[in-house]
């Protein structure tokens, strides 16, 4: 890559970042400049682009349990949708061409359906990146999303590979199997290689590597190479270090991804044609997000959860531009198509990223009428929370709101509850005979389920996400909640912004555990040294 797109990419990246949107847009943008200065891609860019998705998909599969894919709210809704999206766009792209576009001009039914099919999938690069800016990979909505995308990945991935008119290797029935017998293939060679190789640069490079071997090995057997480093993501997440090996990879997986969102911009120049069919599928964008949302509450999901699930998903996917470029290869459609996907697929990102940025907001303001599509009964873990007799909320049980929760408890006999998004951390705290619940603070309606006789008067903001902790405190102030706040915080200026906004305790994280620490040291060798007088 040269220094110059390099460079192009933070200037507008920083410039988007000012004004509350995300970098990737700015990303986004670069492409469509460098595409302007007549600026070519080529092979080095598509391979980083192309190493930002495997690492991608491999952290995916980390944080994944593949039986949470079995799920009805998943595999139903994600087949139902995009059965009936392919359908009534199908429909709708065969009339079109009998307006006199030239590019729907002569469009058979078929290829209609297989525009309709590239269009029915939402971005997992995209949903991803805004679930871990705003911290919510572990929440209800977000492992639903996530659900529902890998869902789309695998019909893509079946897709392309019937498309091709290649069969795969006999051998790849044996990989799959993989995924399906993770309990016999505990991959203990590699989880040993792991166990050895510490928490420093050793890691990072296997963490690389596994995802590429996955890739190469799915690949010589005629399987999409993205699939391979999915599923050895998936059967590496039960290790005990599958999350530090997913954050050690984290800078590298952004840092590639950021060629994937320049190849975007680089697949083409628009015209006036390409641009006004992209705002077509942009105004049916709008039937995507409704009928998911449609769908998830039909399957028990809360009006909330299914809001900010089918705002994640409200957007065209790269993976459409996969299948575009399949139907292209093969005859199907034109090579136009290609840049009204990449065009779609940009102004959905555009649109898509306030709309997650203010989705809270926007069900708040819309939450009588979402609410009246809510089915009766709901998930379990999506049921209301009985917060007991509670003094104290711990929010975010990972091991430092933990030992913040055992210290109120145990030395300062405080009737503590812990709250945690992640059902399987809340089950771990169970088992321990903590007092922890399931739950999203972030969540409007966690607070106008609480009594107005409520004992709480201390909220601490244990996780690690400045984003969390900023959205939990402005929920309180529209709710008119008079509850005393501690925050956690890792940098100076997010410290500043908490007690900007009213948080009466900041602590910084490292200053904290440094201080605990040396008190710690002092208590042991001062009763030590008391000891030996």
């Amino acid at each position: 890559m040269d220094p110059l797109w390099i460079a192009i990419a933070f200037v507008l990246g920083f410039t988007v970042k000012q004004v509350g949107l995300p970098p990737l847009i700015g990303f986004l943008i670069a492409g469509f400049v460098l595409n302007l200065m007549g600026v070519e891609g080529g092979e080095t860019l598509d391979r980083v682009a192309d190493f930002g998705v495997l690492l991608l998909l491999f952290g995916i599969g980390l944080k994944l349990k593949i039986k949470s894919l079995f799920r009805p709210e998943i595999w139903a809704v994600a087949s139902l949708h995009m059965l009936i999206i392919v359908i009534i766009f199908g429909l709708g792209i065969f009339a079109l061409s009998f307006i006199g576009l030239s590019l729907f001009d002569g469009l058979s039914l078929s290829a209609s359906l297989l525009i309709a099919f590239a269009l029915s999938f939402s971005s997992t690069v995209f949903a991803v990146k805004i679930l871990e800016e705003n911290g919510s990979m572990s929440s209800t909505y977000g492992k639903i999303a996530i659900g529902i995308l890998i869902m789309q990945d695998i019909f893509a991935v079946i897709f392309l590979t019937f498309s091709s008119g290649k069969m795969p290797s006999p051998w790849a029935l044996a990989l799959i199997a993989l995924l399906f017998l993770p309990q016999l293939i505990k991959l203990k060679p590699l989880a040993a290689i792991i166990n050895k190789s510490g928490h420093g640069e050793l890691l990072v490079l296997l963490g690389i590597l596994i995802p590429f071997g996955g890739a190469w090995l799915f690949s010589s057997v005629g399987l999409k190479p993205d699939l391979g480093a999915l599923i050895l993501g998936i059967l590496l997440s039960g290790h005990p270090k599958a999350k530090e090996l997913s954050n050690a990879m984290l800078s590298f997986k952004d840092m590639f991804l950021v060629g994937f969102f320049l190849t975007i911009g680089l697949s083409g120049l628009p015209n006036l044609e390409t641009l006004g069919i992209s705002i077509i599928f942009i105004i049916a964008l709008p039937i995507k997000v409704m009928l998911f949302y449609w769908l998830l509450t039909r399957f028990k999901l809360r009006a909330r959860t299914a809001t900010l699930s089918s705002l994640n998903l409200a957007n065209y996917s790269e993976f459409g531009l996969i299948v575009g470029a399949a139907g292209i290869a093969n005859g199907w459609i034109s090579s136009e198509w290609m840049v009204v996907f990449a065009l779609a697929l940009s102004i959905s990102f555009v649109i898509a990223s306030p709309l997650n940025i203010h989705a809270q907001t926007l069900y708040t303001r819309w939450q009588k009428r979402l609410v009246a599509f809510e089915s009766k009964k709901h998930l379990p873990e999506d049921e209301p929370i009985e917060l007991d007799e509670a003094e104290v909320l711990v929010l975010g049980m990972g091991r430092t709101g933990t030992e913040v929760y055992n210290v109120l408890k145990n030395k300062y006999n405080q009737m503590v509850l812990g709250i945690d998004s992640s059902m399987e951390t809340v089950k771990n705290h169970l088992s321990d005979d903590l007092n922890v619940i399931h739950g999203d603070v972030t969540d409007i309606e966690f607070w106008q389920r609480i009594k107005p006789n409520s004992q709480i008067r201390l909220l601490i903001l244990a996780t690690s996400n400045h984003s969390t902790h900023m959205q939990v405190i402005n929920g309180l102030e529209k709710m008119n909640k008079k509850i005393m706040v501690a925050s956690l915080s890792r940098y100076s200026d997010e410290m500043e912004e908490l007690k900007q906004a009213g948080v009466e305790v900041v602590f910084n994280l490292y200053a904290e555990a440094g201080l605990g620490y040396a008190e710690h040291i002092y208590q042991t060798f001062n009763q030590s040294i008391y000891n030996e007088k």
